[in-house]
């Protein structure tokens, strides 16, 4: 794999970061559900969020 840049290194922070966010933001409004479906609904969201920040993290290494 190429060296990152500069700009994609941050960018990718960036990404990293707001995958975070929404995985943090996701977990708490499942944490809040009563309705099981819509729970099941972020639970998933939140999964995918920590999947494809894990996946951004990949290029770090």
């Amino acid at each position: 794999m190429a060296n990152l840049t500069q700009v994609e290194l941050q960018n990718l922070r960036h990404l990293i970061g707001a995958q975070d966010t929404s995985y943090q933001k996701l977990n708490t409004y499942a944490s809040q559900c009563v309705d099981p479906q819509i729970k099941q609904m972020f639970t998933k969201a939140a999964q995918d969020a920590l999947n494809t920040k894990q996946k951004l993290l990949t290029f770090l290494n």
